[in-house]
This record gives C-alpha cells, structure tokens and sequence, in this order.
C-alpha cells in the first residue's frame, strides 16, 4: 500500500511539476536595475492592481525620485523599504502611480515613513508572488494579486503591531488624497495621480480602493501631517510637520499627506491578510471588484490561481533545448510582455471615458498603458502571432478612444492622453494587426482614423506641424526633432499605404506611398546620414551628426543623433541602399554604425538594425552575429540583465523574437526576417480562432552560434531570409540548419 501511495504521489508530483515549468522560469527580479524600471511585485497577467515594494522613498530625501527622475518604485541596489504601493507601472520612462502604500510595522505608532522604514533580507520573486522579511521588525511580508486587487500577507511576531496606509507617498507628481475607515476591518478611499512626465496636470485623476482585513483592529485611526512652507521662494513640503493623529475617527478625511493606521495586540505570532482593490471609476466598483475577485479565498488560494493564470499564458511559446539562463531571460521576457497594456475596466465591466471620465461601459476587455512610440515597433506584432484575442482587444480598445475622442491613442494612460514622445504610430499597429489576419474589428473606422490623423491640419494632436509636412516632404530645424518625426510620419503613411491597398482604395494608396519616402529630402549625400533642413531648404549649419545620444538636446533629433536614426526606416530599407550607392555601401555603413559604438541597444529607433544586414545577399551572417552577440551582453539572468528601460515590454518583445530566430523588420508588413534561433525548438501554440493551424514550429539544427546554412519551409527548401506571416500560421515547420 504505501509503494502504490509513493508511485502515486511521485506521478502527481510530476504532473505539478509540468504544470508550473514556465512559470518557474520567470524571475522577476531581471529589469530592476540599470534603469530597467521593472519591479518585482506581484501582479497577475494584464492586471489593473500589482502589489510592488516601494524602496524609492529614501533617508536623505522625501522622494528619491525628485532627483534622480524615478519612474519605478523599486530598485534593486535600494535597501530602505518604506511600503507596499498597489498600483504600479513596469518598464515606464516617467513617473506616476506607486501609490496606496501599506505598512507593517511593531511597537509604538510612527506614521513618518523615514522613521518607520526597514532595510529587509530574504527577498523572493515568482510570478504572482512577492515576499521578504523587515529587519526592524522581524515580519514576513508575502503578496500575490488578482487582475484588480492585491493581496497581502504578514506574519508578525507576538506584541504590538500596526499596518499603516499611506496616501501621501507615490511616485506620482499629483497629491490629494481621502480616506475613511470603514469598520475595524475595512477601509475606503482615493488618491488622486497624473501629471505623466510632469506633463499636463490639469490631467490629474482619481484610483479608488478597498481595504478588507481579516482581522478586526483593536486600535484604528488616521493620521494628517501638514505641509511646512520653507522660503520665500520655496515649494510646499510634505512630511515637515508633526502628525495630527486622529484615534477612533470613522469621518472621511482629505488631504495631501494622510494615512490610516489598524493596530494590534497579539499574544503570539498571528498572520493578517489584507486585500486592497482598486477601481479608476469608484469607490463602490473599487469594492466589487474586490468581492468578486477574491471573495472568501484565501492568500495561498488566489496565489495558486494566479500562478496558474501565469502558467496558461507562458505555455503559449515551449522552449526547448538552451541553458537554465536561457529559458529564463526568455520566459521573463514574455512574462513582462504580459504586463502592460493592462486591463482598465471594473469587474462589471465600468471605465472611464477618456478626459471626461465619465463612466461607461464594455463588455469586451478596455485595455489602457498604450505606449506605442515604442511598443509599434515589436510588441503588438508579438500579440498578434501569440496572443490574437488579447491584441484584438487592444485595437478595440483603440478605436472606442477614438469614438471618445475624435483621435487616435498616442500615449494613453488610464483614459488620459499623455502626447509623450513623436510620430503618430497607431495606425502602424492597426495595420499590422488587419494584415496579419486579425480582422475582428471595424476596420473603416480604423482606416478614417489613420488618415485623419494623417491630414488634419488644424488642432492636430497627433501630427504637430502636419501642414510643414505635407507642403515640403519634411519637418525643419526649427521644429521639435524635425528628421525624426519625419521619419516617424513616414512609417505610418506607409502602413496607410498598405492598407488603402488592402481595402482597394487606390488613391490613398499612391498618395500616402510617396509621402512615406519623403525622408528622401533629408538625406545628405556626403555623410550619408539623414540630416535637417532649414524652413528654405538649405542645411541646418552647424551640423553634428554625434549630438543628442543620450538624452543629450540636439536639432533635429528626439532622444538620439543622427547615427542612431541613420536607419529607422525599415519599410523602405531598398529605397535607402539606392540612396547609400548600393549594398556594399549600405553594408558598409551599418557595420560602422556598430564599430563605432553609435549603436544603442536600449533606443527604440536602433532595435532593428541588427536585422538590417539581411537586405544584402551575402552580409547575413553579421545580422546572424550581431544579434547572438547582443543577447549575450545586454540579456542576462541578473537585475541588470535588460539593456535600460523595457518600455513597456518592447525590449522583451525584442528578446522574445531574438531568440526564437524571427523578427518583424518592417512594423505595418506581415512579414518577418529570420536569424539564428537560440533553442532547438520552439513550439508557438495558435489561437484557432484566429488561425486555423494548431501550431508554428520553428527547429534549428547545429550550433546555436553557428552560422545558417540551409532554411526549410515545410521541409521544402525556402530561399532569402525573409518569410510571410501567412506561412509560418499555415502550420508551418521552419527548419534552420548552422554549421
């Protein structure tokens, strides 16, 4: 009997172990340093609400952040813990959110957080899962999360202990801040954020929430602490003041710097767990959506199903072959890839009109955190192949924006518009995701929206100094980062262009195919670099083709230098070799664009460069070496181990491609341009509803760091090293042999 119990137990055990093998491999910890600006929270896939340690809230200053422009709450080299935020942004360049902070704490009540931080040891990260243990207090903090509420629980040791709530922290440039306490266990309130790279702060807006503990306080309150004003001249401060603590009081309280305070006396080690929902429309769905979501579960049970919901997602892609590093900066890679964009509506179905916030209604998913600057590029090409559901409901998502707000998203977060970054890359992602097969969505609407955008000349959000465009091919000098955003304006024209032609309509297709070559005007013979050009057509004097890499201020250039947007123009990548005086010219300066060091892995523009070597016959193996090569320097198994900011899963999206040994050069075209795959195989399971295929396989044979010598389609031999997305979701074997 106890054989057959033990050959029983084993083979369930296996059976668990397979269950969880890819969510084994994530380690959240990859992008919490180097300015990676991910966090090791828990978080469940696409979830409204993440459970973050906030570390940002240093001892010198009230905010790090205000000196060292943080747009995280956590970094891994910090040691001074100061809370748990409950809404957060991962891989995001600017700051906002990481507010709603809880606090355990033991002793007496200390409601300034300098004072009752801890440093903390025995950190540990899984999907789904956070924990650690506060050295000045002896608590084992663990968190996990559903899609719209974090879940948290402390384990503290016997005497008086105290979980705070503080709304006068965040990473947020906003303040303002209510709360009441509800009961001895439960708590309701908001905290105003915004102002999204300190732009716009008119556009200010409120996340409620919902805290339920499952142990009534013996002790509650709240706490105020006012602002001292310093100077003349000087800003408002917060935390300057003594706190007024209010014992007892049960009345809503507003303010800048306030918080709540449950506190306890226990006789011996005692678990609490606190669930926080959150809502961007109320107070009421803030607690709907923490009633539904976690109704009488437990801590270990909403983490066991999280952990699952993680599992589902990651089986999509199976690995195999590789090293244990291998498969985790890979599976990490997806994993932050299914973080953001994050789901916006309630439970019930509720969000917020984009500017007005009114309150409507979808029975679809509205997604929000559309960074598409960046994301365009790899991101949503990546949700189309793998997850179609989820991408067709972030085009609708797009397209119910613009019903809201006569325009297109740029850089939408939580129903408002941030205009962060240039170009107007929507419709590229609208394209890319009709041609691919995803034709679930009113694609009329989309294409009116596209060319609006396109031709609006007046109050044009999307398109500033449209007019200069249209009448000269180009922005000048005089204008904010004139060639990039020429460039930018580009590429989408010509994903207009690819889709007039779909939709037969021939006109728009000529007339938006030659304005995206219109880069042409910029380029300069002699330097063989795109370059700007005055309001009379001359060339802007003096010119430095060095000038604006890193974050440097330059004309005619966003966030890089001429070298680094020498070649963001992948949809007519031919048209340039012609403009360089052939292949071996065009060849010849990509590789000095990398033997100089000009290269800039963690800039969006540059990302697909190494790909570029592909265009000349004969020149693949340097995109072949490059790409291995650069995996092996800015990928690692480490904190540090993403080249800078993931913005928003775009360097994971690029990682993701890398290693299966396929890449969507050309954002806007259902095409993608092969490489050397790091695994032996990968198996991407296909969404039926979309495709009619189970599966796309992609094999390689000989050395992952080898050269390729043969590519078969289907076991047919397929020549070139670019494939349409059409073949590889017809059930399609790629087979890519290296020596």
């Amino acid at each position: 009997m106890k054989k057959k119990f033990l050959i029983l137990y084993t083979f369930l055990h296996v059976i668990i172990l397979n269950a969880q093998e890819f969510s084994n491999y994530v380690n959240p910890f990859i992008g919490t340093s180097n300015f990676g600006a991910t966090n090791p929270g828990a978080i469940a896939p696409r979830g409204m609400a993440s459970v973050s340690p906030f570390n940002v809230a240093g001892k010198q200053n009230v905010l790090e952040k205000d000196s060292r422009w943080l747009s995280n709450p956590y970094v891994n080299e910090n040691t001074f813990l100061t809370g748990y935020s409950h809404v957060n942004l991962s891989g995001v360049g600017c700051p906002d959110l990481g507010v709603i902070l809880l606090m355990p704490t033991t002793g007496v009540l200390e409601t300034n957080h300098l004072k009752y931080g801890s440093t903390y040891t025995d950190e540990v990260a899984k999907a789904g899962y956070y924990s650690n243990v506060l050295s000045k207090y002896n608590i084992k903090t663990e968190t996990t999360a559903t899609t719209r509420t974090g879940v948290s629980r402390y384990t503290f040791p016997k005497g008086k202990s105290n979980i705070l709530l503080n709304l006068g922290l965040g990473l947020t440039n906003e303040e303002g801040a209510s709360v009441k306490i509800v009961s001895s266990t439960e708590i309701e309130g908001m905290r105003s954020v915004g102002s999204f790279c300190y732009y716009k702060p008119e556009e200010a807006y409120p996340v409620y929430f919902v805290a339920k503990f499952s142990k009534p306080a013996e002790q509650f309150g709240v706490w105020k602490t006012p602002r001292a004003y310093k100077g003349a001249e000087a800003e408002w401060m917060p935390y300057n003041g003594k706190p007024r603590i209010m014992e007892g009081y049960q009345k809503e309280v507003l303010g800048d710097s306030i918080g709540s305070y449950f506190s306890y006396n226990f006789d011996k080690p005692t678990q609490v767990e606190v669930k926080i929902g959150v809502s961007y429309v109320s107070i009421e769905n803030a607690r709907e959506n923490l009633e539904k979501e976690t109704q009488d579960l437990s801590f270990e049970d909403i983490y066991n199903q999280t952990s699952s919901a993680w599992d589902n997602q990651l089986s999509k892609i199976k690995v195999e072959g590789g090293t244990q590093d291998d498969k985790v900066i890979f599976y990490t890679a997806l994993y932050h890839s299914l973080i953001h964009p994050n789901i916006l509506n309630d439970y019930n179905g509720d969000y917020p009109k984009m500017a007005t916030r009114e309150t409507l209604n979808t029975e679809d998913t509205r997604f929000t955190v559309f960074s598409f600057w960046d994301t365009y590029r790899n991101l949503h090409a990546l949700m189309s192949l793998v997850y179609p559901k989820q991408q067709s409901n972030m085009v609708k998502s797009m397209l119910d924006i613009y019903d809201e707000t006569g325009w297109l998203p740029k850089w939408e977060l939580n129903a408002t518009e941030t205009t962060t970054m240039v170009g107007d890359p929507a419709g590229i992602i609208l394209t890319d995701t009709y041609l691919k097969g995803i034709t679930d969505f009113d694609i009329e609407k989309a294409y009116q929206a596209m060319v609006k955008s396109a031709d609006a000349l007046e109050n044009n959000p999307l398109r500033p100094n449209i007019e200069t465009y249209i009448n000269k091919g180009y922005l000048t000098s005089e204008q904010i980062g004139s060639v990039s955003t020429t460039q930018e304006y580009n590429a989408t024209d010509f994903s207009i262009a690819l889709l007039a032609k779909a939709l037969n309509k021939k006109a728009d297709y000529k007339r938006f195919s030659k304005r995206a070559i219109s880069y042409r005007n910029l380029f300069d013979e002699n330097l063989k670099l795109l370059r700007p050009r005055n309001s009379d057509g001359s060339w802007y004097e003096p010119f430095n083709p060095l000038a604006g890499a890193n974050f440097t201020k330059n004309i005619g250039f966003i966030e890089g230098n001429a070298w680094q947007y020498a070649f963001m123009v992948s949809h007519d990548i031919k048209g340039l070799i012609k403009l360089m005086g052939g292949q071996k010219a065009f060849s010849k300066q990509l590789q000095t664009l990398f033997d100089t060091n000009q290269f800039d892995m963690a800039n969006e523009p540059d990302i697909a460069y190494p790909f570029l070597f592909n265009y000349v016959k004969g020149e693949e193996w340097r995109a072949q070496q490059k790409v291995q090569e650069l995996i092996k320097t800015y990928f690692q198994n480490k904190p540090a181990g993403l080249p800078g900011n993931d913005d928003t899963g775009t360097m994971s999206a690029w990682l993701i491609y890398s290693m299966m040994g396929i890449y969507p050069v050309s954002p806007g075209e259902p095409l993608y341009t092969i490489t050397t795959p790091v695994f032996d195989k990968i198996t991407i399971a296909l969404d039926n509803d979309y495709y009619k295929s189970e599966n796309l396989i992609i094999e390689r044979s000989g050395k992952k760091d080898g050269k390729i010598k043969t590519i078969q389609l289907n076991g047919k031999t397929h020549k070139g090293y670019f494939i349409n997305h059409s073949d590889l979701i017809s059930g399609a074997t790629l087979n890519i042999t290296t020596d």
